[in-house]
C-alpha cells in the first residue's frame, strides 16, 4: 500500500485483514514518506525515529498470521510525543538536551498499553520545550533538541503547542495517529492549528505514570487523529486503571468506537459559548462558528445560544491555575527525574543550570523564566492547597457543570482558536482565544475537530463536557464531523496561497447588516433593545 492520505485506521485494518498489505509494508511506507517530507521540507514533526519498528512490524504481521490480531491498533503505525517513556533505544527528553543519555528504564504506561494492543511505535514527535512551561514568551514547538516544527499548512505559520509535532504529524499523514498530552491546550490547540482531531480525556481516564510532568491536577494523555473514529479508536486502547497514577482509580473506560453515530446531534442540547475569550477575538473563527452553529441545526440539535459560565469573571481574575501549575511543576518534575539514569540533569535545578551553561542551543530565541519561578517555590502549601481547591470548583462544579445543569446541556461548544499565526522566534507565539482552559482546570474532557478554512489555515470547533463525559463529546463531535466533513489535507505549502484563499473568500455569502450587529452585540454581550 502507497497511498497514505487520509487513510483511517479502520481502512488500514480492513486492507491488513485482507491481505492487501502487512505491517511491515504499512511501516516502510510511513518510513519513507517521513523521509521524503518532514526534513527535506522542514515540517520537522518526528524527532527520532524507532530503529526497531520494522522489526516489531514483522513479528506483528507473523502473529497476525498464526492468531489474528490483538485489537484494531494491530499492526498500526503511530508516533508518540517526546516526553511519553518508552524503555527501548529511543530518548525521551521533552526536547531539552538536558535529559539525552541513557533512554528511560521502562515504557510509559501510555506507550506499553499501545505495545500490547499491537500498535507499531515509529518514533517520537518534537514539541514545544518542556510542554511548553518554561519560559513566558516561547515560540510553540520550537525545542533546543528538536528545533522549530512547522503547520503543514503553511509552513511559515506555527503548529502551536506544546504537542505540535504529533498535531502536524498526523496532519501531514506521516502516521496513522499520534498521541500527545496537554496541561491547557497542548492537545486542542495544535490539532486545531492543524486541522485534525484532538481529544483531551478527563484527568484519570488515562495514565500519566511515564509521562514527563507539569502538573498531576492538570496533565492528560491524549490522541491526535485524522478523524474522530480514529480518536475513539486509540482512546479506547489507552484508557483505563493503572496502579502506577492513583489518579485512574475507578476511572469509567469503555470502547468509545459504539458511540460513533452519525444522527448523534439530533435532539442534543448544546450550550453556545460566545464573549469571554470564547468568541470575539478572531473574525475568521467568528465567521466559521456561525457556519458551524448552522450546520449543528441542520442535523437537529437544540442550540441554547448564548450560554454563560457562571464562575467566569470570578475566574478571569484568579491566579490559581498559575499557583498549581508552578507549585506542581517542581515536585512533579523531581519526582519524575528521579526515575531517570545517565542523563545530564535529574532535578529541575540542574535543568535551570544545564540551561545556562548551555545556552547558545538550549536559550537563543528565550529564556526559562517559569522553570526559574517554580524552582524558587514562590507559594506556600496553604496557598497552594486553598487555589486547587478554588480552581477546580470555579472552572468544574461552578462552571461548566452549573452551565450543563442550569440548561440541561449535553455540552458545551465554542470555536477552538484562531488561524495559525506566523512563526516568530522573536517575539514567541500569541494566542487570543481560549477555548481549553475551562476544561484544563477541571479536569474534563474536550474534543476539538476540524470545522472550517480561512485563508487556506484550519479553524477547529471545541466541544467541552463534564467529567467522564467522552462518550458524549465522541458521539457529538463525530455526528458534526459525518455533516460537514470540513477536513482538507493539507498541501506543506512554503506560504498560503493567497490567490486560491482568496475563492474560498469570494464564495461566502454577504452578511446582512442585521446579521452583523447581532453578532457585534452578542460579542459585546449586550442586547439591541433599549
Amino acid at each position: 500500500m502507497t497511498n497514505l492520505e487520509e487513510i483511517t485506521i479502520a481502512e488500514l485494518q480492513q486492507a491488513l485483514t485482507a491481505g492487501h498489505t502487512s505491517a511491515v509494508a504499512l511501516t516502510q511506507a510511513y518510513l519513507t514518506r517521513i523521509a521524503d517530507l518532514d526534513k527535506p521540507l522542514g515540517l520537522n514533526s518526528v524527532i527520532e525515529l524507532n530503529p526497531a519498528a520494522v522489526e516489531i512490524a514483522e513479528a506483528l504481521d507473523a502473529e497476525r498470521r498464526t492468531s489474528g490480531p490483538r485489537s484494531p491498533l494491530h499492526g498500526i503505525p503511530m508516533l508518540l510525543k517526546d516526553n511519553i517513556d518508552t524503555g527501548d533505544s529511543m530518548q525521551t527528553s521533552a526536547g531539552s538536551l538536558a535529559l539525552v543519555g541513557q533512554p528511560a528504564a521502562q515504557d510509559a504506561t501510555v506507550a506499553a498499553k499501545l505495545r500490547a494492543a499491537g500498535a507499531v511505535i515509529l518514533g517520537k514527535t518534537n514539541l514545544s520545550e518542556w510542554a511548553n512551561f518554561r519560559a513566558t514568551h516561547s515560540t510553540s514547538g520550537w525545542s533546543g533538541r528538536g528545533g522549530q516544527t512547522r503547520n503543514p499548512y503553511a509552513l511559515d505559520r506555527n503548529p502551536s503547542g506544546s504537542s505540535a509535532g504529533s498535531a502536524a504529524a498526523v496532519s501531514a499523514n506521516l502516521c496513522a495517529a499520534a498521541l500527545g498530552t496537554e496541561t491547557d491546550g497542548s492537545i486542542i490547540s495544535p490539532s486545531s492549528h492543524c486541522g485534525i482531531v484532538g481529544l483531551k480525556p478527563t484527568v484519570g481516564l488515562v495514565s500519566r505514570a511515564g509521562v514527563i510532568p507539569i502538573s498531576h491536577s492538570q496533565d492528560t494523555v491524549g490522541p491526535h487523529t485524522r478523524c474522530v473514529a480514529d480518536a475513539a479508536v486509540v482512546l479506547s486502547c489507552i484508557a483505563g486503571e493503572d496502579p502506577r497514577d492513583p489518579a485512574t482509580r475507578g476511572c469509567m473506560a469503555q470502547d468509545y468506537s459504539q458511540f460513533l453515530n452519525a444522527d448523534g446531534l439530533r435532539g442534543a442540547r448544546i450550550g453556545v459559548l460566545r464573549g469571554d475569550g470564547f468568541t470575539g477575538y478572531s473574525d475568521a473563527a467568528d465567521v466559521i462558528f456561525e457556519s458551524s452553529l448552522a450546520a449543528l441545526r441542520e442535523t437537529g440539535a437544540i442550540l441554547i445560544d448564548p450560554v454563560q459560565i457562571p464562575s467566569m469573571d470570578a475566574l478571569r481574575k484568579d491566579p490559581a491555575e498559575l499557583i498549581v501549575l508552578v507549585h506542581e511543576f517542581k515536585r512533579d518534575l523531581n519526582a519524575y527525574l528521579a526515575t531517570r539514569q545517565g542523563v545530564p540533569a535529574r532535578s529541575l535545578a540542574e535543568v535551570i543550570a544545564f540551561n545556562q551553561t548551555h545556552a547558545e542551543r538550549e536559550m537563543p530565541f528565550f529564556d526559562q523564566e517559569m522553570m526559574i519561578l517554580a524552582e524558587s517555590d514562590p507559594f506556600s502549601e496553604d496557598i497552594y492547597q486553598a487555589a486547587a481547591m478554588r480552581g477546580r470548583r470555579l472552572a468544574g462544579k461552578a462552571g461548566i457543570d452549573a452551565a450543563l445543569a442550569e440548561h440541561g446541556l449535553d455540552a458545551l461548544i465554542a470555536p477552538t482558536d484562531a488561524p495559525a499565526g506566523m512563526i516568530d522566534l522573536v517575539h514567541g507565539s500569541t494566542h487570543r482565544g481560549d477555548s481549553t482552559s475551562l476544561a484544563a482546570l477541571a479536569g474534563y474532557p474536550i474534543i476539538t475537530v476540524p470545522a472550517g478554512m480561512w485563508l487556506g489555515l484550519p479553524v477547529g470547533l471545541s466541544f467541552i463536557g463534564s467529567a467522564w463525559s467522552e462518550a458524549t463529546l465522541i458521539r457529538l463531535a463525530y455526528a458534526f464531523e459525518q455533516a460537514t466533513h470540513a477536513r482538507k489535507a493539507p498541501q506543506l505549502l512554503a506560504t498560503v496561497n493567497l490567490a486560491m484563499a482568496a475563492q474560498e473568500l469570494l464564495r461566502r455569502p454577504q452578511k446582512t447588516a442585521e446579521a452583523i450587529l447581532a453578532q457585534v452585540l452578542r460579542g459585546m454581550q449586550v442586547s439591541a433593545q433599549p
